[in-house]
């Protein structure tokens, strides 16, 4: 399960809190045995937790705690190998988690060991960043430092790293002040200053007047202080995880709060408050606010408003100050219709406190819904006018247990409406989408092609299934592009593959898409454990049960799907897909399932590619993709950076002029092509599930963030508020990938000469004005 920082903060809007009580009831032991119980019957591999295992698990957990290997010494490692190498596995079936908390202390003091020496080393050491030296990047499979003495040098060019970095964010900061200083007086129509955001201005200056030594130590402060929050079911949870991965990347212990994260993150809809939290000053703040939910609708909480303390219902409040943030997500949460009580610093009055009541509540999250765009691009050369459809759909959501959330039907209200306006084409823009409910996959497939298979599936035993769609008739026929990346994975690896087996939709991306071919269940614990066991904390276990395979027979496992057209790509040069996870599961292929292909023609793959190639080379835009993606790589394979600070900053002016040199040139192209088209541009306009049955359409840049996202979110800077959509500095308004796709779909139609007549010559549909 990928995990992302918002989901944590969302999570402040969740469910059900537990009793500290419970919490330390739970016998994590048990727990433990049963878990890996579990994965030796329930896995696809089927393996038994053996010596092999047993020192893969403990690899795991110290890459878990110290993935850069500068906390724990060889010596330390050695020890323990020692002791636990072929053992662990024994403990964990007798049900002794000692190791794990054993070896989580020997963390805790190797980190505390450090935060002496950094506290000193920043007291007592000058930097004068003028070596020679430079320090490794990526330290995942660097050899840890032999002792404490090898250890003290590794760390001596952290910290100069470390005070590096602050060196550089300080002159870069000051440069950004002047900048504002000289635009600030070059305006003859500057207002006179608030008042208020002044003194807020020289708040946060004086709250942020560190020295770099002061801001590198708080840092490795605030380290310690989490590592030091973390509890037994904290540490169970990283032990277990650790277990669950040495079978595969994908299995995966979930600690109750993981769960209700994950259960989230799959129905896009939770209950709680309605707000979105996040730290600042070590503070939980109120960073946006769900449109109509139940903060929303009670009144009184606010943005940037601070949160100080936690109450349920009417009991004593639980000061939440230097809490994590997880922490106090967890006391937020609580059942539909209970109350929770905030303690609360107004962002308008900083010096008062107020107490905020409010009902939990249901809450629909709406910035991850499948929404839609209907781009009307101009006539070139002669050619009409494109009418085209284009869904994005971040991920295969489903309400698993009551049915309410579909993506499926999400997509078809916004295909009908599409197909309404009369589009010539689709595109379904799955990129970024890490996959989701294998059903959805498979339901969402048979709104494009007609009843037939779509995946396979092979368990441990080597049993071959397969699922098909059901609707005897596709739901749309006519163009499509399905667009992928190489983050795209799972059900939309499915998804993608089906329609690329049954050549119904051309696929549009980056070299492959992740390459996650395995199925997964989540078990929960307590099923497996004795029935008079305390085990409300048990957790769950995300297990892959099987593999899954394209109709044609080859898996994704690995190897992804690859794209009839590939597009130039930072990512194809980064560490991303299952290829570059540990302990993944093989490639292999079975035999091929009977299917009807759409039309019996293959694309004509070779003359689109061939039309694409040709733009991309004459577009400036993918041609600095290429250009980083190759100074992107050397870096990568370089893995070392320089401790010099001339160095640095001359890398780093390097770097500013060529961006510079590129934003400059992207705004005269900009410029001439708008003297160039007039009004002859590409139209956007934009659906949510919200607005998709309204008679008129709203074009893109009149529909705001809140009406995007369901929720009202604070400003930070005046800029901000001043700066457009990312993608409206591109030509057209449009980013590369999306422009080049538009232009595929027009070769598209024109070599298939599948244009459908009743979208032609038609113009712009009814907007809001």
């Amino acid at each position: 399960m990928i995990r992302f920082s918002l989901s944590l903060l969302a999570a402040a809007m969740a469910s059900v809190v537990s009793a500290p009580l419970a919490r330390a009831e739970t016998n994590f032991g048990q727990v433990a045995m049963h878990v890996a119980y579990m994965l030796q019957s329930q896995h696809y591999s089927h393996r038994d937790f053996d010596d092999e295992l047993s020192a893969k698990l403990l690899q795991n957990y110290l890459n878990m705690l110290d993935i850069r290997h500068i906390f724990f010494t060889q010596e330390d490692v050695d020890t323990l190998k020692s002791k636990y190498d072929t053992t662990l596995d024994d403990h964990v079936l007798m049900r002794n988690i000692s190791p794990a908390i054993e070896i989580y202390d020997i963390y805790k003091q190797r980190v505390q060991e450090r935060l002496d020496f950094v506290k000193k080393t920043l007291a007592t050491h000058t930097f004068t960043f003028d070596s020679n030296r430079t320090i490794e990047l990526k330290r995942d499979k660097a050899p840890y430092p032999k002792n404490k003495a090898a250890q003290d040098k590794l760390w001596l060019d952290i910290l100069e790293e470390n005070m590096l970095q602050e060196k550089l964010a300080d002159d870069a900061k000051a440069e950004e002040a002047r900048k504002k200083a000289e635009k600030a007086a070059n305006k003859a129509d500057a207002k006179p200053a608030d008042d208020k955001k002044t003194q807020a201005s020289a708040t946060a200056s004086k709250e942020e007047n560190l020295t770099p030594a002061q801001r590198v130590q708080r840092d490795y402060d605030r380290l310690l202080e989490s590592i030091n929050e973390n509890d037994q079911e904290d540490i169970v949870d990283f032990f277990l995880s650790s277990l669950s991965q040495a079978y595969d990347p994908h299995t995966e212990y979930m600690s109750p709060t993981e769960t209700d994260s994950f259960n989230i993150s799959m129905k896009h809809k939770l209950v709680g408050i309605g707000a979105l939290l996040g730290l600042v000053d070590d503070v939980a703040q109120i960073q946006g606010i769900v449109v109509g939910g139940p903060a929303d609708k009670q009144g009184e909480l606010k943005l940037n408003d601070k949160i100080t303390g936690v109450a349920q219902g009417d009991a004593e409040f639980v000061d939440t100050k230097y809490l994590k943030l997880q922490k106090i997500v967890d006391m937020i949460r609580g059942k539909e219709g209970s109350k929770v009580r905030l303690r609360v610093n107004p962002a308008d009055d900083p010096g008062t406190t107020k107490i905020v009541t409010i009902i939990r509540g249901e809450v629909e999250l709406k910035e991850k819904l499948a929404n839609a765009e209907l781009l009307v691009a101009p006539g070139e050369d002669g050619k009409e006018s494109l009418k085209l459809g284009w869904i994005n759909l971040s991920s295969f959501y489903a309400d698993m247990e009551n049915g309410t959330v579909s993506t499926t039907d999400d997509v078809q209200r916004l295909l009908a409406r599409l197909i309404k306006e009369k589009i010539d084409g689709l595109v379904l823009d799955l990129r970024g989408n890490g996959g989701g409910s294998l059903e959805e996959a498979i339901r969402l497939t048979g709104l494009f092609v007609p009843a037939g298979p779509v995946v396979q599936a092979k368990d441990w035993q080597g049993r071959i299934s397969y699922r098909e769609c059901e609707n005897p008739k596709a739901f749309y026929e006519g163009p499509m592009i399905v667009l992928t990346d190489k983050t795209s994975a799972s059900a939309s690896e499915i998804l993608a593959a089906a329609l690329q087996d049954y050549r119904r939709a051309l696929i549009v991306g980056d070299k492959s898409t992740f390459g996650k071919g395995t199925v997964q269940t989540i078990l929960p614990v307590e099923r497996f454990m004795p029935f008079f066991a305390k085990k409300d904390r048990a957790g769950n276990l995300k297990v892959t049960i099987q593999k899954f395979y394209r109709i044609a027979g080859g898996s994704t496992q690995l190897k992804g799907v690859e794209p009839d057209l590939v597009l130039p790509s930072i990512r194809d040069v980064l560490d991303i897909g299952e290829a570059s996870a540990d302990n993944p599961l093989p490639y292999d292929t079975i035999p091929a399932r009977k299917y009807n292909l759409v039309q019996d023609k293959p694309l004509p793959v070779a003359e689109l590619s061939k039309r694409m190639n040709e733009r991309v080379q004459a577009n400036p835009e993918f041609q600095y993709i290429i250009e980083e993606a190759r100074r992107l790589k050397e870096r990568i394979d370089r893995n070392n950076v320089s401790l010099n600070l001339a160095e640095r900053q001359k890398e780093m002016a390097e770097t500013k002029a060529r961006r510079e040199k590129q934003e400059a040139e992207r705004a005269q192209r900009v410029k001439e092509l708008a003297e160039k088209t007039k009004d002859g541009g590409f139209k956007v306009y934009h659906l949510t599930l919200d607005n998709v049955d309204k008679p008129e359409l709203v074009i893109e840049s009149d529909f705001t963030r809140e009406q995007s996202t369901g929720m009202r979110m604070a400003k930070r800077t005046d800029d901000e508020e001043e700066t457009g959509p990312p993608s409206s500095k591109f030509p057209y308004g449009l980013e590369p990938v999306k422009l080049e796709t538009v232009h595929v779909m027009r070769d598209f139609i024109e070599l298939t000469a599948k244009r459908p007549t009743t979208a032609k010559a038609e113009g712009a549909p009814a907007a809001a004005k």
